[in-house]
């Protein structure tokens, strides 16, 4: 048979299911046209090296088969996957790239919950002689994740507009573009897409082009419509009816050292709210101090805190850039009551003060169950993308209530590099995040799955059809939102609906920090 020409470089096989019997009476797949090791094999006491790392991780049932290169010299190489029911799969290649058929992988995780997941690994040496490695030991969980993820991919060069929102099916690897950011646009980018409630079909995009302006798309199973201004870091309230949004003043500034050269502060910045039918955008006296800067805020699953960060604003000049003090502002976690029925907001409460962390405290997200409040600390500012030291943390928000003390700790899943973008998944047991572990540079979207009492196990990475995929990628995966479903209109419809003159009007302040009952047309840079 003709390889064609865009395939050459991988391996493929013919699936032949075989009724054969193994050690345990299991029946195993095996995948024709490569060489499997014979009884005699020796044994290595050690684990093999293998890319991405895929071990000692908890893995859901329902994700994409974790393709992974060998990293071991060798002239054959064999892996066997098994579990304490079904069939077994095995996989032979001569290069190390380990490609898992998806069908049988699918039927065996699924028939596994809670169950290991091994992976017996063998490499033919220069010799001609098999070795069998340590048993890759991993765990099923019982939870599945969401089935999809949208996510902001990006160059992270300076000036380079290279930019999409994508969605991506966890179950496979099919990845589809929500918006596209290119010449059309005139530049310009998408700052947050903010799905309610894990669903796709509610979902707001913050736009900013500077050919059609500044905007925030609403997509709804009805329709899009665009409506006339951009909303910055975006929560849902539960209910639906209105939605509380950051307006930040956030110019970007170059470091000349520093492993990630760019850096921003938030200038001025408050909270404001949309009311989706009423179709008005109203601030309140609390989440719009012009002494503060308020940022990332995050509804309670009940709907009735609105979670955020705020900071002194210790500079008085606008224009400075960036101000002299930055490095010196550091964010509290705050929250605030609000009854949607009254549209009355009470008064605002210490949740965790940066003075006893020592930390700047970032993009808080609650479980759907309420159980936990995750956040990251970093040394200085609000945005921890850029800050090298930026670590998730987690509260048990059940505990707080009844001690009356929030108490943090730092979750298990982190790195020697920044951690930020997170989000939990619809039943809570699973965590996607940015990470720029392994480089320092690209930021990857990692997975961990959250036990009952707050754990985070062992991360693992996006897994991709090519497992090299991540070798020659130049693209940062950030924003990352879990999804339920595919999002139902494509980037045809969004573009139409930015480009259209037709839009929500709304009476909203920009900048500077409004006075109460004064709105101000939006400024050029929003």
């Amino acid at each position: 048979m003709k390889v064609p020409d865009a395939c050459r470089g991988y391996t493929f096989w013919i699936v032949v299911l075989v009724a054969v019997t193994v050690t345990g009476g299991v029946p195993f797949l095996v995948l024709r046209g490569g060489e499997a090791p014979g009884d005699e094999c020796g044994r290595l006491e050690r684990a093999p090296a293998v890319r991405p790392d895929f071990s000692g991780i908890t893995v859901p049932p329902n994700i994409a088969p974790l393709n992974l290169l060998i990293e071991e010299d060798g002239s054959r190489f064999f892996v066997k996957i098994h579990s304490a029911q079904g069939e077994a799969i095995e996989v032979s290649s001569r290069t190390g790239e380990i490609i898992i058929p998806r069908g049988p992988w699918g039927r065996l995780l699924d028939g596994n919950r809670g169950q290991e997941l091994c992976l017996d690994v063998f490499v033919k040496d220069r010799e001609g002689r098999w070795n069998r490695f340590e048993t890759i030991t991993n765990s099923i969980a019982r939870e599945d994740i969401d089935g999809f993820v949208a996510y902001r991919k990006m160059h992270p060069t300076r000036g380079s507009w290279k930019m999409t929102i994508n969605y991506r099916d966890l179950s496979g690897y099919d990845e589809s573009e929500i918006l596209r950011f290119d010449a059309g646009f005139g530049g310009g980018c998408a700052n947050c897409h903010t799905p309610q409630s894990n669903s796709p079909d509610r979902m707001l995009i913050g736009v900013r082009s500077t050919h059609y302006g500044a905007a925030t798309l609403l997509i709804e199973k009805g329709g899009v419509r665009k409506i006339g201004t951009k909303f910055g870091y975006t929560a849902w309230h539960p209910s639906g009816r209105l939605a509380a949004y950051s307006v930040n003043d956030l110019p970007i500034f170059l470091h000349s050292a520093r492993r990630v050269i760019r850096d921003t502060t938030d200038r001025d910045s408050y909270i404001a709210y949309y009311l989706v039918d009423e179709k008005i955008s109203k601030t309140c006296p609390q989440l719009s101090w012009k002494e503060r800067l308020e940022n990332w805020p995050v509804w309670s699953p009940d709907g009735r805190y609105l979670y955020y960060c705020a900071a002194p604003k210790l500079w008085t000049d606008p224009a400075e850039q960036p101000p002299k003090q930055y490095r010196e502002v550091k964010y509290d976690l705050e929250r605030i009551r609000y009854d949607v029925d009254a549209d009355e907001w009470g008064e605002q409460e210490d949740v965790l003060a940066s003075f006893v962390t020592g930390k700047s405290i970032g993009m808080p997200r609650i479980s759907p169950d309420g159980r936990w409040l995750s956040f990251c600390m970093f040394d200085h500012g609000f945005f921890p993308n850029w800050q090298e030291e930026s670590d998730l943390y987690l509260i048990d928000l059940e505990a707080a209530e009844k001690s009356g003390k929030y108490e943090y700790r730092k979750m298990e899943l982190n790195s020697d590099r920044s951690e930020s973008w997170h989000s939990w998944s619809l039943n809570g047991r699973w965590m996607v995040f940015s990470s720029k572990r392994g480089h320092g540079i690209f930021t990857r979207l990692y997975f961990s799955y959250i036990d009952d009492t707050g754990r985070a196990h062992k991360p693992f990475v996006l897994p991709q059809r090519d497992p090299a995929f991540y070798d020659s990628c130049l693209f940062a995966f950030n924003t990352a939102e879990f999804i339920t479903g595919p999002v139902p209109f494509g980037k045809a419809d969004l573009e139409r609906v930015m480009r259209a003159s037709d839009t929500i009007p709304v009476d909203a302040t920009t900048m500077p920090t409004p006075r109460a009952g004064t709105p101000r047309p939006p400024q050029e840079w929003e």
